[in-house]
């Protein structure tokens, strides 16, 4: 089918379009992307001749599970530009993931795969009630992050007025939000709470600002951050997806008329659930890790990544695309405690059950004497800093309790007072610091 670039404001065409227009369409990009791969980047001819396939071999979308999947490790060892199926010339943009462990993951766009990226990032913001005309505060990192600039140029493209902010410099943050009046804040979730906790400790209210909307995204969050937000700051809060070895934010975003997970926007991107251990394709609605194929880009198209978000694929409802559920965790980031799988999100979930208690929290792994010994540090609301000793130890005790009855571990809890807990500034927060040896 012939797919039509709409005017800013305009839902596109696709979004409305039968599943067999967009199955059609998945699969003409598919080929396409799986024959650039093979033609032009030696890793992927290499990988597929291994595996035993040719880009002929996909007659129908489900012959995708035949091919091979792609690590971070592959982008890491192919590092700086051995996965471009273009000239480096003719890459416009790089963008680098933060490299915290080994090499960064570099990744490169061509003029229309920046164009592209636009259009997507414009069409998660209207989705997610943004229209031309509106100011939008982008508080993501500009950089090598693809966050910051991403938002900037969907912003852009749907005809909003951008003020690029960055991240840091909170106190800034609320000034400009209180003198320029924006209606949507872009921005992780983390760090939108401590505006919000900026906003608080200079004696105003959060939920008195213009913000009506926020588009968080670039970390896992949960549905009772959602609700933290959304009460504190009046705003509806809207999950964005992304990663910067896909294309950056824009993957898939969620609809506010629903909030009901993020709509997958697959006439660029083939979704895929597998079993983490096995590598099976699961059906929809199973729980598992979380796989993307590039059906559109130019410079880095990407085969089967492995995402390692775990969630589930859901169908559609205000679009014609299939939605993600939240992500529970990373088949990766996945703590095992004393034989027990927890993900950070469950601790995040009982600690937003305390009215006394913030959205900041960190997890301390450690292993003493060949068991595992976990700390739970939280941190009080402003409004709770007053508390006595005593009160401070019975939300302590309430806390570790309800860790051990719903998540099955026992953890040391400390509880704060507010501003201890080192404050993210770009990015994504520092949830998890396991010490124990490798």
């Amino acid at each position: 089918m012939t797919v039509k670039t709409p005017a800013p404001g305009e839902l596109d065409p696709i979004e409305t379009a039968s599943r067999d227009e967009i199955a059609a369409l998945q699969l003409t990009r598919l080929r396409a992307t799986l024959q650039r791969a093979y033609d032009h980047v030696p890793h992927y001819r290499q990988a597929f001749d291994a595996k035993g396939v040719h880009p002929s071999d996909l007659k129908q979308l489900s012959d995708l599970s035949k091919f091979p999947f792609t690590v971070k490790k592959d982008l890491r060892d192919n590092y700086p530009f051995g996965l471009f199926a273009v000239p480096r010339e003719d890459v416009v943009r790089l963008h680098a993931s933060s490299g915290t462990t080994g090499k960064p993951t570099v990744v490169g766009y061509t003029a229309n795969d920046i164009s592209t990226w636009a259009d997507l990032v414009a069409r998660s913001i209207r989705a997610a009630g943004g229209r031309r005309g509106d100011m939008v505060h982008v508080s993501y990192g500009y950089g090598l992050f693809t966050g910051g600039l991403g938002a900037h140029y969907g912003a852009e493209r749907l005809g909003c007025t951008v003020i690029p902010m960055s991240g840091g410099q909170t106190e800034k943050q609320v000034q400009l939000i209180t003198d320029f009046k924006p209606k949507i804040i872009m921005v992780t979730p983390s760090y939108m709470q401590v505006i919000i906790e900026e906003f608080v400790r200079q004696g105003l209210d959060p939920a008195d600002s213009s913000l009506k909307i926020g588009i968080f995204g670039a970390e896992p969050w949960t549905e009772a951050m959602r609700r933290d937000i959304e009460a504190k700051a009046g705003i509806d809060a809207v999950d964005i997806y992304g990663l910067s070895e896909v294309m950056g934010p824009g993957v898939a975003c969620e609809c506010v008329e629903s909030k009901d997970g993020p709509v997958i926007w697959e006439d660029h991107f083939y979704p895929e659930i597998i079993d983490p251990l096995t590598g099976e394709v699961l059906p929809d609605g199973s729980e598992g890790e979380l796989v993307f194929t590039s059906l559109s880009k130019e410079a880095l198209p990407i085969i089967r990544y492995r995402t390692r978000d775990l969630t589930r694929l859901l169908p559609p409802t205000s679009r014609a695309f299939r939605r993600m559920g939240k992500i529970v965790g990373r088949s990766d980031d996945m703590l095992i405690i004393r034989g027990v799988n927890v993900f950070p999100t469950q601790i995040e979930e009982i600690v937003l059950q305390h009215a006394s208690l913030s959205g900041q929290y960190q997890i301390l792994v450690q292993r003493d004497d060949k068991l595992d010994q976990v700390e739970v540090r939280v941190e009080l609301q402003p409004a709770a800093a007053d508390l006595s000793e005593a009160q401070v130890q019975e939300i302590a005790g309430w806390l570790q309790h309800r860790i051990k009855t719903l998540v099955g571990i026992s953890t040391r809890v400390q509880v704060l007072r507010p501003d201890s807990i080192e404050r993210t500034l770009t990015g994504k927060a520092r949830r998890v610091i396991d010490s124990r040896p490798r």
